[in-house]
């Protein structure tokens, strides 16, 4: 078992530095500043593209992270590069905020509040600060959170609205992308507003704040988590009415050690217990969507499988069912993880182009006219991943 972690964690430690490696050669845009909007899946770049605000939130926070992690001088300096480019750019001035696209000058472009987006910025400022201690993000954290409480926080129902217009009024188009459904509230929205108040709670343990988190899990055990599935619910209307039987596994997965860790980080006794044993239930209703090869499939609606295996739920199924050993330590949760890795070697990095694919068919081809950097593919799932079970790994061996 030993033997087994320690070859896990040196893989990841490579697998970390070779993502990396593959944002600093190839996504730095050194004509307009920050980085490129948009790179293809053979490396060309969209000089035109628009950049978005989540990508560079995550990009911010993952060289943080690593930075945190490794103490490499080299990730520090790109997360420096993002959170100047973010603040010079993306941050609304006026009316407070983060644009969801800006062009590839810089200029303000698609204007709109998106929750998800500032939960993303909110979630690397604090990682930021943790590798800086600069105050500037640490305020620019606080004050997203409080722009968030003011306007998307649900007094009578809980929970968080989607979206708003620039000047925070209603707005009709709710959606993340196309294929989202177009509600007020959505599981994908919860997760992120937890995970970052969990991330802004490790360098901001505000009163409010705690409380804040405890009623967010709340609202997954109450609203969101499927008690009889244990699968999650991903729309809904303001009143907290499902919309929709979408499973998404890899979000399921997520969803297991996010909850867990953020009860953990608010150190509250009873949730943890109560999050370890919804965190098995979710590991073992996410199994329903593992194919023999150990690759997670994407998502089943009205009972129809559908047949791809995005590079995102392998990085979330390799912490969440490690997760779910650390918590048995029933070693066919490990082996889950294991599996998962072994599938992301096998099929999802792209050793000739660099990074993972966005995602593979049924067949286990590469999906073909998708981004390798775009405005949902970022340097986050698989790079938290590598980040997470390295230190895990770590914590186990010198205890």
């Amino acid at each position: 078992m030993i033997n087994t972690l320690q070859q896990y964690q040196k893989e990841l430690k490579a697998e970390l530095n070779d993502i990396l490696e593959y944002w600093m050669q190839n996504s730095l845009d050194e004509k307009n500043g920050g980085f490129f909007g948009r790179i293809d899946q053979e490396n060309k770049i969209d000089e035109t593209a628009s950049k978005g605000a989540v990508l560079n939130a995550r990009i911010l926070w993952s060289f943080s992270a690593a930075y945190n992690c490794t103490k490499d001088e080299k990730y520090r300096a790109v997360a420096d590069r993002a959170f100047g480019y973010i603040n010079t750019y993306f941050i609304d001035k006026e009316f407070g905020g983060i644009y969801w696209t800006v062009n590839c000058k810089g200029e303000p472009e698609d204007t709109k509040k998106q929750i998800y987006a500032l939960s993303f910025l909110q979630y690397a400022c604090s990682e930021y600060y943790q590798s800086t201690q600069l105050q500037a993000a640490k305020i620019l954290a606080v004050n997203l959170y409080h722009l968030i409480e003011q306007y998307s926080f649900d007094p009578a129902q809980t929970g968080y609205l989607e979206a708003f217009t620039r000047q925070w009024r209603a707005i009709d188009d709710l959606r993340l992308s196309s294929k989202d459904a177009n509600e007020k509230k959505t599981m994908n929205t919860h997760l992120h507003v937890l995970e970052a108040y969990t991330n802004l709670y490790r360098i901001w343990p505000d009163a409010a704040l705690y409380k804040s988190i405890v009623l967010l899990i709340k609202n997954f055990t109450d609203h969101i988590i499927n008690q009889q599935s244990w699968h999650l619910h991903l729309f809904f209307t303001e009143q907290w009415k499902v919309k929709g039987d979408i499973v998404s596994y890899g979000h399921d997965i997520e969803a297991a050690w996010l909850l867990l860790e953020a009860a953990e980080i608010i150190k509250d006794k009873e949730l943890i217990a109560q999050l370890k044993i919804v965190a098995v239930k979710i590991a073992v209703a996410t199994t329903e969507g593992m194919d023999v090869d150990g690759g997670l499939w994407y998502e089943k609606e009205a009972g129809h499988l559908i047949k791809q295996k995005h590079w995102w739920p392998q990085a979330e199924a390799m912490i969440g069912f490690f997760t779910a050993w650390q918590i048995t330590s029933l070693s066919i949760y490990l082996s889950y993880s294991l599996n998962s890795w072994q599938f992301v070697k096998s099929k999802i990095i792209d050793y000739a182009n660099g990074e993972w694919f966005w995602g593979v068919n049924e067949n286990g081809i590469a999906m073909q006219g998708e981004d390798k950097v775009g405005l949902w593919k970022c340097p986050y799932h698989n790079t938290r991943a590598c980040i997470e079970l390295i230190n895990r790994i770590e914590h186990l061996k010198c205890n």
